[in-house]
């Protein structure tokens, strides 16, 4: 673990989670919404589907009750280099319970990443990475796993920025949100990552609430510990929200498809083939790491956010590409 460096704690008032709440929904800037774009086309075709599908009586409107937007989370919303947070988040927990486990020391996976942390990681297979997430993101119940990521998030920091992960999100794609629910549209979280680790910072950090974000997940259990009814974690996974499974679990959190939906990598491929397949208007948009002085440049060849696929589509299916260098005055709000 390492030190605190200014975060504002999960438990804070309720009164300043509210107000920060507030803020994030209502639109950024009153005169530029989205104040941290470059005028460019790009930012250009994003204002032009907002305000058709929002112009009443126009050829192009959408209901309010249509307007769904599907965004990735994990190099869409917020940075995921060098490794994915979950991961970083994982890698903690397999030495915090080391002293616990002391077999870990001899034994693979575990031994992997304790003894080289991330790049300890990168030789693991899915069934290893599954292996232990069961050993340390399950057994206990699910108030407690909320309580253990909140308390990590408040003293774990990026290790090139030395900022809380929740300061590594996109300023343009808090403002995007902002701009999206202020014209009508719902927005959702539909990551690969797991449900139970965004939900408990989602609505402070983006406006989201719990019920609207969409990730994977274990299954959990009722039972009765100590005369009180409790949901505990069990090492079994239930839904994987990647790939193909984003349609799925956009569609069974939402019960309609998308209009507008926003990725970065192959893993969002099939979430925008699928919401862009649809009939009337529609917008595909991937964000595409450019820029390596303010954050990354990366794509084909990444550990994460692999970009391949889905980037060489994009000019046939009509998805826009953000390029981050040229397309965002600015990336993080921390270096305005």
């Amino acid at each position: 673990m390492t030190t605190a460096r200014g975060l504002t704690s999960c438990s804070a008032s309720a009164t300043a989670a509210v107000l920060l709440t507030s803020l994030l929904s209502a639109p950024a800037f009153a005169d530029d919404p989205l104040a941290s774009w470059n005028e460019s086309p790009t930012k250009r075709a994003v204002v032009s589907f907002v305000e058709r599908v929002t112009k009443q009586g126009g050829p192009d409107f959408v209901p309010v009750a249509d307007r769904v937007a599907a965004f990735d989370n994990d190099g869409t919303l917020w940075s995921e280099q060098p490794t994915y947070v979950q991961a970083a988040f994982l890698i903690d927990r397999v030495k915090a319970l080391a002293a616990e486990h002391p077999d870990w020391k001899d034994k693979q996976p575990f031994k992997s990443v304790i003894e080289n942390g991330l790049e300890g990681t990168w030789t693991l297979s899915t069934h290893q990475v599954v292996e232990i997430v069961a050993a340390t993101h399950t057994g206990m119940d699910v108030d407690a796993f909320q309580r253990i990521v909140e308390d990590w998030l408040t003293t774990a920091e990026h290790p090139r920025f030395k900022k809380p992960y929740t300061e590594l999100v996109y300023q343009p794609m808090l403002e995007l949100l902002a701009y999206l629910r202020a014209n009508g549209f719902k927005t959702y979280i539909v990551s690969g990552g797991g449900v139970e680790f965004m939900r408990p910072w989602a609505e402070r950090v983006y406006g989201v609430p719990p019920e609207q974000v969409v990730g994977s997940s274990v299954k959990v259990r009722y039972e009765e510990r100590e005369g009180k009814p409790v949901l505990i974690r069990l090492p079994e996974v239930a839904f994987i929200d990647d790939r193909a499974g984003k349609p799925d679990g956009i569609y069974r959190a939402a019960g309609r498809r998308p209009i507008a939906a926003f990725g970065n990598s192959d893993g969002d491929y099939e979430l925008l083939r699928w919401t862009t397949a649809g009939p009337g208007p529609r917008l595909g948009l991937i964000v595409h790491h450019t820029d390596a002085d303010r954050e990354w440049a990366y794509d084909r060849n990444s550990h994460s956010g692999r970009l391949a696929k889905a980037l060489d589509e994009a000019p046939a299916r009509g998805w826009l590409v953000v390029d981050m260098k040229n397309d965002w005055k600015t990336v993080f709000r921390f270096q305005r």
